[in-house]
């Protein structure tokens, strides 16, 4: 049974993994915030997932902030596992690291953050990845955004809306965006460590989904009829006060993730339209 150092184990993607793998891997954890470097014991551990992060924040975060949490704490920290004999360094990264304006995402798609967020995701992956060797593997693995039942992000929001009102200006939203399920996630993730494979690792659901279809999919799922109608007003006024937001409802953003897939002999365990029918309650 291997044994597994998680960071962030009180979030959504830590917790999740350890879960869904209590009877496969032993697990340790490790806080950022409550622990030191120094006291962690690595004697034993196999595998060091880092999930651990700080994310993009609505309030203004000083960007030494990112880069201390984001690239300092996991260098550090990959270097005492590698002295301590550990084997592999699992980074969880985001796509994030490409930018905020493209619209379609693969292994080589060219690394051009824009956020303080991507920036220092990008940053740790270049260091951390310059420290792997025989004896040491660095997985760094980029996600899109992840969804599953009590999800945090924009898929939450959304199912918000569909709970709370009967309808939503969102009709005829033609776009095309990836995502990524907590099970498909999971799954890859143990392929990772498993396998052992070193290198940089992008990883998605295999369809995309418009966010028409993706509030039809929703209500579908919690029992709630919700009308979508167009509205070019809301569409106005979004798109000039809330640009970002707009992007995300109205944008495309596919991520194919084919090549990860491939190179791992990797088969995702759920379609989109089964993985929804986890998403439940909040």
């Amino acid at each position: 049974m291997k044994h597994i150092l998680v960071t962030g184990s009180n979030g959504y993607l830590g917790s999740k993994f350890i879960s869904a793998n209590s009877s496969i891997y032993k697990f340790k954890t490790f806080s950022l915030l409550g622990q030191k470097l120094k006291n962690v014991e690595f004697d034993g551990i196999d595998t060091v997932l880092h999930c651990a992060a700080l994310v993009h924040q609505t309030k203004d975060i000083p960007v030494d902030s990112y880069r201390r949490v984001n690239t300092d704490y996991p260098t550090k920290l990959a270097a005492v596992a590698k002295g301590s004999g550990v084997k592999q360094f699992v980074f969880i990264s985001s796509i994030a690291v490409h930018g905020e304006n493209v619209d379609y995402v693969d292994e080589n798609t060219i690394c051009s953050p824009t956020t303080p967020y991507g920036k220092s995701k990008l940053e740790a992956e270049n260091l951390l990845l310059a420290m792997s060797d025989d004896g040491f593997k660095v997985s760094v693995v980029r996600l899109p955004m992840i969804y599953g039942e009590n999800a945090p992000g924009n898929i939450e929001s959304i199912l918000r809306l569909v709970k709370l009102l009967p309808l939503l200006p969102l009709g005829n939203i033609n776009n095309n965006r990836t995502f990524i399920s907590i099970q498909n996630t999971c799954h890859a993730l143990s392929e990772v460590i498993e396998q052992r494979k070193e290198g940089v690792f992008l990883f998605a659901d295999d369809d995309s989904i418009s966010t028409s279809k993706l509030v039809g999919l929703l209500s579908e799922n919690v029992g709630r009829r919700v009308y979508l109608v167009e509205s070019s007003f809301f569409n106005y006024m979004l798109k000039k006060f809330m640009p970002a937001i707009y992007r995300k409802l109205f944008g495309s953003l596919i991520v194919n993730s084919s090549k990860s897939q491939k190179k791992l002999k990797l088969k995702n365990p759920l379609v989109i339209s089964e993985a929804f029918k986890f998403i439940q309650s909040l």
